[in-house]
């Protein structure tokens, strides 16, 4: 599964986030995580103080890999709207759902500070990010009033999270389609073409 060139503490951290994805915390033991891994007891906790600890460095490369993804076409050429949606409608695995937002809803991820806070400071960073493009578009005319521009960010982040849970509960990525689609529809109408 993995390549000859990981090492295996990499190999572990890979094994852990995508556990953590399928599974949440509880679901995710140290031997699958070490059976997934392709390593031994003895590597894993050579490596890693325990599951807490390794299961930490997992969410935090996921949230770091969600930053990374989500400035590709927030950082992209064109209009604040055409940025967001570009954003929106880039290609996802909808029926798996966000790798950090599902984190949100695994109690003993949520219980704990240390594990919460790489979730938290993204899903903020998201917002925060969202909000200022949403700015940029209403300094240069783009949008017209009124616009709130962390009310904006806010709610495309729950309209693409609301996706992904209307899309696995219905077993088709058609549900977020939907969702966003909407919302674009919302956003259009208060953009304005900026000559």
């Amino acid at each position: 599964m993995y390549s000859g060139f990981m090492s295996t503490p990499e190999r572990l951290i890979e094994a852990t986030r995508e556990l953590l994805w399928e599974r949440g915390y509880v679901g995710t033991s140290p031997k699958a995580i070490q059976q997934q891994a392709g390593a031994g007891q003895g590597s894993m906790y050579h490596h890693f103080a325990g599951k807490p600890d390794l299961a930490l460095a997992a969410i935090r490369r996921t949230a770091h890999e969600m930053r990374a993804t989500a400035e590709v076409p927030l950082a992209g050429d064109g209009t604040a709207y055409e940025r967001i949606s570009a954003y929106l409608l880039r290609e996802r695995d909808v029926l798996r759902g966000c790798p950090v937002g599902r984190l949100t809803m695994d109690p003993d991820v949520i219980a704990s500070d240390e594990m919460r806070a790489p979730v938290e400071e993204t899903l903020d960073w998201l917002r925060g990010r969202l909000a200022g493009i949403v700015q940029e578009g209403l300094d240069a005319g783009e949008f017209t009033a009124p616009v709130d521009p962390a009310g904006t960010a806010a709610a495309i982040v729950a309209t693409v999270q609301g996706g992904y849970v209307l899309a696995r509960a219905s077993g088709s990525p058609d549900a977020f389609d939907t969702a966003v689609g909407g919302l674009l529809a919302l956003l259009a109408a208060r953009h304005t073409t900026v000559a």
